[in-house]
């Protein structure tokens, strides 16, 4: 390892893995910033707002993790599975889902800064993480389809069909791009997917790009923080959503913890999960997704050799200063749709690759029985994401939330059968990312 976890590498060598690490947490903010914007905003300036938002937020709390929490080498970025809570929970307000979101920060900060974690660790085994991977690239599936497809493919038949094709090719060179790129050069898989997906979006569909960017009416943007809105049905769906974000956050810090041999473990990953929670507090009063710490940095400091946690300084105050640049930032917001379907697809190719690897190494699977407890949940939680919402209009508002969202029920559904039809003795503890 040229630099260590507490060295300082001199100021130019400093700056430049800094910006390395600044453009390997770009498209991970891009991606789902975007995605979540749109969600919320239909016009151009709020979604710009929330883009600068976010941005803050990720360098703000990358700065707190880097100097006060783990103090690891650690990326941080958008947490997909709050992704997933936002996308199915549509009937809430925004600042009920935020609220939610940041009593969620706050549950979570807790249980890591008073190490209240253990038992939980033990709760979540390999199946359940497993099927917890693999039902967020499940549930996320109508959102990756509306993106490619348009949210009307009936009125938008000449523009979906090209579109579906192109992001279909995209995806496909996303994964041979990825196995062609050695060491830290994967880094730039989805960087160089946007950058090419928008330029042979713009050139093979130039129709549908003019309808796009169609100028939006410049409606007034939303504040700095959001009203609070207390609803109990956003609150319980995002208690599950925080259980599995805690597993996640776990799994990373001990990854690289472990990796670089840091002393001291059980005090970073407590911190870690900790400082995560209150960075999800943070979020949630600004009205922006909440943040998780990725993997990804193992293979990224095996490639450099450089493990200096130092680094992130630059890499953070650069996310911050993307915040005061709005013209950056609407570019990033002007990536057509099918693009960010493309490589969100990609990305949930990767997370269900990584459930379905976890699944076959642990071997999890061995008979019927392991087998219905991780595919019943799977196919109910698929079940609901795509059920049209009208269908759960006749349940109570209060559990409307909970019952609409596959991801929550699929989660309720393997934990229920993991723990009740499984011995105790056939439930290993999971050392996963989900």
């Amino acid at each position: 390892m040229a630099f260590n976890l507490e060295d300082r590498p001199p100021w130019p060598i400093l700056i430049l893995y800094g910006l390395q690490w600044w453009v390997v947490t770009l498209p991970c903010v891009v991606v789902t910033g975007v995605v979540v914007a749109a969600l919320h905003y239909p016009d151009w300036p709020n979604q710009v707002w929330y883009l600068q938002k976010l941005f803050l937020a990720m360098g703000l709390i990358s700065l707190a993790q880097i100097t006060l929490g783990h103090r690891l080498p650690l990326v941080i970025g958008p947490a997909t599975v709050l992704m997933v809570g936002l996308a199915a929970t549509t009937e809430a307000s925004i600042g009920a889902l935020y609220t939610a979101m940041a009593l969620g920060g706050a549950l979570m900060a807790i249980l890591g800064f008073t190490n209240r974690m253990a038992a939980l660790r033990r709760f979540f085994t390999t199946r359940i993480v497993a099927v917890i991977l693999i039902l967020i690239a499940f549930t996320l599936s109508p959102v990756m389809s509306r993106l490619i497809l348009g949210p009307n493919p009936q009125t938008g038949l000449a523009q979906a069909g090209p579109a579906l094709v192109l992001a279909i090719i995209l995806l496909l060179a996303l994964v041979v791009t990825n196995e062609l790129l050695k060491g830290s050069l994967k880094s730039l898989t989805m960087p160089l997917g946007l950058m090419v997906g928008t330029l042979a979006y713009r050139f093979f569909l130039p129709a549908a790009t003019a309808v796009s960017q169609a100028p939006s009416p410049r409606l007034p943007r939303a504040g700095l923080f959001l009203s609070p809105s207390f609803e109990l049905g956003p609150i319980l769906a995002f208690v599950m959503c925080f259980l599995a974000l805690i597993v996640n956050e776990m799994s990373s810090t001990e990854a690289v913890g472990r990796m670089l041999k840091a002393p001291d473990m059980d005090a970073r990953v407590r911190r870690g999960v900790g400082m995560t929670g209150l960075g999800s507090l943070f979020s949630g009063l600004l009205g922006v997704i909440g943040p998780v710490d990725y993997t990804m940095s193992v293979g990224l400091i095996s490639a450099t050799s450089c493990a200096a946690r130092l680094t992130f300084i630059p890499a953070a105050l650069a996310l911050m200063a993307s915040a005061l640049a709005p013209s950056f930032i609407a570019i990033l917001v002007s990536i057509p749709q099918p693009i960010m379907g493309a490589v969100l697809l990609y990305s949930m190719v990767s997370q269900l690759s990584g459930g379905l690897s976890l699944l076959v190494s642990e071997r999890a699977v061995a008979n019927y029985l392991q087998g219905l407890v991780v595919g019943l949940p799977l196919m109910i939680g698929l079940l609901i994401a795509f059920a049209p919402a009208e269908v759960f209009h006749s349940f109570p508002s209060i559990l409307r939330p909970i019952i609409a969202n596959g991801f929550v029920m699929g989660t309720l559904l393997v934990i229920a059968l993991e723990h009740l039809l499984i011995p105790k003795t056939a439930q290993p503890t999971s050392q996963c990312d989900p």
